[in-house]
């Protein structure tokens, strides 16, 4: 049996997910198989949904050693499930908060930006989309998210120049709601996400979805685009 590295526990009508791999909470296709089956056992029609990560990192994004290996087959099978995860927490019917427990980068800070109400710790840590910079573009999927969550003003720097911001600055930028301090920081994130859990269904999916239709359409297209592409290469 694969070691957990993702888990889920209730507390109430409060499901928190945390990621913990001990390292930098990369998605690896461990990481994300475990997610996505975590992610589908919490309630759809209730509650709210909480994603934690470990002290002093969020996710650093795609697991980089799997990425090098070269095996094109695990590659696109880890591209796979990461779009897989966007699309599902993007387009969730109930209120997701994103506990920014440190770094937030690359598909971490897309995570992040899936989430209904974003929290960070007031520390020494970053968001950043640094994709550019380490030569890899960001597919439409991804953009589509990054477009209707990035303030229009921050949007050429945060994304084209893979700039990095403080958890205070990503407020302006559009990654994060609130910061608040760390002792402070798990009991702020329970509290919000027990507000958002009092919201009523299917009133408050209905609404979402209206709003976010479009952009999840978008989302859905590429991916199928994406897998479309990869057939063809197999």
């Amino acid at each position: 049996m694969a070691e957990a590295i993702a888990t889920l526990i209730q507390e109430n009508d409060i499901s928190v997910i945390k990621l913990d791999d001990g390292k930098v909470n990369a998605f690896s296709c461990e990481m994300l198989t475990q997610f996505n089956a975590l992610l589908a056992k919490v309630p759809k029609d209730s509650g709210a949904l909480v994603i934690k990560g470990r002290d002093g990192i969020f996710s650093g994004g795609f697991d980089l050693k799997t990425l090098a290996t070269g095996d094109m087959e695990k590659i696109m099978k880890m591209v796979r499930l990461g779009y897989k995860m966007l699309l599902e927490l993007y387009s969730f019917d109930r209120p997701i908060v994103a506990a920014v427990s440190g770094h937030s980068i690359a598909l971490g800070l897309f995570v992040t930006c899936c989430a209904d109400y974003r929290i960070g710790i007031d520390g020494e840590y970053v968001c950043q989309a640094n994709e550019v910079r380490n030569n890899m573009d960001i597919p439409i999927q991804i953009m589509e998210i990054l477009k209707a969550r990035v303030n229009k003003n921050y949007f050429y720097p945060a994304v084209y120049h893979s700039d990095a911001y403080s958890m205070k600055d990503s407020i302006a930028v559009g990654y994060i709601d609130e910061v608040t301090s760390e002792d402070k920081f798990i009991g702020r994130v329970m509290e919000k996400a027990k507000e958002l859990a009092s919201l009523p269904h299917p009133f408050y999916t209905n609404t979402k979805h209206f709003a976010q239709g479009d952009v999840i359409k978008k989302i859905s297209d590429a991916i199928k685009k994406y897998e479309d592409l990869v057939k063809k290469k197999q």
